[in-house]
């Protein structure tokens, strides 16, 4: 299965990427009523790190466990070493349209897992991956598109 998303923002290339690299910023822009709790990961995310995390599906934990590989300066992948898809590979690409905006490109590549109770949470998940984006790209736009600079936000 694979997914893409691509959508503009009003930033420089730079500011983006600072952005996106934040752990604390993939829970800024995940939609309620998902809830994610990090557990363990630097605050800005390099070659090699993980990521450990669980997204609250309402009352459903789901653990993750997230590696981070392939950075670029305008690149980097997540990819699942634990979670409930067989498969997760999260691309990430930003891409310099002009001085003042960017391209936030994300390709997923995932299977479900076998398992019929992971099975069923991956595939609801792989439904809901639409809304997650639209929801990710308003959050990133309204972050990132103002006159003053926007801090990355802090984890709780």
């Amino acid at each position: 299965m694979i997914y893409n998303h691509r959508f503009i923002v009003q930033a420089p290339l730079a500011e983006v990427v600072r952005f996106h690299s934040h752990s604390a910023s993939m829970g800024a822009i995940t939609p309620p009523p998902i809830v994610v709790r990090v557990h363990a990961a630097p605050p800005v995310l390099g070659e090699g790190d993980q990521m450990d995390f669980t997204l609250w599906l309402g009352p459903l934990p789901v653990r993750w466990l997230a590696q981070i590989e392939q950075v670029t300066p305008t690149s980097f992948v997540d990819r699942q070493v634990r979670g409930p898809f067989a498969k997760w590979i999260h691309h990430h690409t930003f891409e310099l349209i002009d001085a003042k905006r960017t391209a936030v490109i994300d390709r997923v590549e995932a299977e479900l897992s076998t398992h019929w109770f992971w099975r069923l949470v991956g595939l609801n998940m792989w439904l809901g991956l639409p809304l997650l984006f639209a929801y990710r790209a308003w959050q990133t736009r309204r972050r990132l598109e103002s006159t003053a600079p926007t801090p990355v936000p802090t984890s709780s």
